[in-house]
Parts: structure tokens; sequence; C-alpha cells
């Protein structure tokens, strides 16, 4: 997550940058070096955001569609997939291990590097 990115979620959630370290258990210093770009933002934080954003979008509106209906995943790839196994198909970017692109992503910026771009994703963005 870059710097416009993660200002843009602040902005997005409705947060002050003091509101959003308390939610994230952070400091005001990090979210401000992050939005200022000093600092990258970690994927534990990057993986809150997203769940934070993912989480008003569905209060905001009716859920998103699972993603192996969005994707039309196959049986076979839905049975090996957790967010399949664990019906968690509208948080399967939260997911390590999900079969995305077919195959598992063996590290999280990897796999983020697909679900920026995917489309059960983006409308949180």
């Amino acid at each position: 997550m870059d710097k416009q990115s993660f200002l843009l979620a602040r902005k997005k959630l409705g947060k002050t940058q003091k509101q959003l370290a308390e939610l994230l258990g952070s400091s005001i210093k990090a979210i401000q070096g992050y939005e200022q770009g000093w600092r990258s933002v970690p994927p534990h934080v990057e993986r809150q955001v997203y769940f934070l954003l993912s989480r008003q979008q569905q209060k905001d509106k009716s859920g998103p569609s699972p993603c192996w209906e969005v994707k039309k995943c196959p049986t076979e790839r839905r049975n090996q997939c957790p967010a399949w196994e664990f019906q968690a198909g509208e948080l399967c970017w939260f997911i390590n291990g999900t079969i995305c692109e077919c195959k598992a992503q063996k590290n999280w910026e990897g796999k983020m590097n697909i679900c920026r771009d995917c489309e059960v994703l983006t409308p949180f963005l």
C-alpha cells in the first residue's frame, strides 16, 4: 500500500490521523509517516485498513458476491481454497493461501499484488 492509497483509505473511513492510530493500535507519528512516505505501510496495517474499509462497505450497501462467484472458480479449485472452506468469499484478500490466479501465493506482498487489482477487493478502495 503506497502513501496515497493509505491517505485515501483514511479519508474514506472518515477518521483523523489520531482516530486511525487508535483503531490500528499505532501512533500518530506512524500514521503521519505512512501518509508522507517516510515509512512503508507494514502488511498487518494494510490488512487492517482493508478490513475496516470492507466492513464500512458492507454496512453501507449489500455485501459483495463471494470471490468464487465473481471469479467463476471451478469446483476443484474451490475445494482447495481456504476462502471456500471457511465461506469467506468476500474476505478472500484477507486470507493467506487462497487459490487466486490458479495458485496460492507464497507471501502477503505477492498476494496483494494480485488482490489490489481484483474485482473482489477494488469496490472497497
